[in-house]
């Protein structure tokens, strides 16, 4: 089957970018406390070309309630193409955290962080670029395999590709489906489930993340961002 988009020399110099940015990432545990936690997530259609970015950050002590948001409405022309989704995602993520006037400790992401044919998911680029903690919280399996995790919450398997740990099916409510855990960057595999379970006090997705997906959604059926 011919893919003409793979032979594209724009494909081949974000490869190339990715795998630089790849090489700045570092993996370390999370702080032990964090208040400020950030979500982040992105509506669009698939292979449109306006997309809607939206940032909140909770206050981790005061039941992950919202205590600052923002929504930008921006046009990427980079094309849809499989594992080079940050260069789509990220330059909106980071224009609504440059918004923000209080800054997240950590931001959670709903996306990939290693859990990515190169280890490089928009979680781990939105990280990189801005110089921030991430974990990436995915929905769905993007690449490699896990065993079923234990039913109860809190249970997880390693996602393995190629017999590495990259990341985590994790069980955040008792027997309802997993979410797909990874660090971006400046986190570990432990931190990183640990933080997201501890933001899912009562659903599957972490609050962040949630909010963050309310707050995009609204601001595209409005078609106002929000500040």
């Amino acid at each position: 089957m011919k893919q003409p988009v793979y032979r594209n020399p724009r494909y081949q110099e974000a490869l190339e970018e990715q795998m630089r940015l790849g090489r700045e990432r570092r993996e370390s545990p999370l702080p032990s406390s964090l208040r400020w936690i950030g979500g982040a997530d992105v509506s669009f259609h698939l292979y449109g070309t306006i997309f809607w970015g939206g940032m909140v950050v909770c206050d981790a002590q005061e039941g992950f309630q919202v205590v600052e948001r923002a929504v930008v409405r921006m046009e990427v022309d980079f094309p849809y193409i499989p594992g080079l989704l940050g260069f789509r995602e990220v330059p909106v993520l980071a224009r609504a955290f440059e918004a923000l006037t209080l800054k997240p400790e950590a931001i959670l992401v709903d996306a990939h962080g290693t859990a990515h044919p190169r280890m490089f998911g928009s979680a781990a680029h939105l990280g990189v670029v801005l110089g921030v903690p991430t974990v990436g919280s995915a929905k769905s399996l993007l690449c490699g395999s896990h065993d079923e995790p234990p039913p109860q919450r809190g249970g997880w398997s390693p996602i393995l590709l190629d017999g590495t740990a990259i990341g985590a099916a994790l069980r955040t409510r008792q027997r309802v489906r997993p979410v797909y855990v990874s660090p971006g960057h400046l986190s570990d595999l432990p931190t990183a489930v640990a933080l997201v379970l501890a933001c899912s006090p009562r659903y599957r997705l972490p609050e962040p993340i949630r909010k963050a997906h309310e707050a995009v959604n609204e601001a595209r059926r409005s078609g106002q961002p929000i500040p």
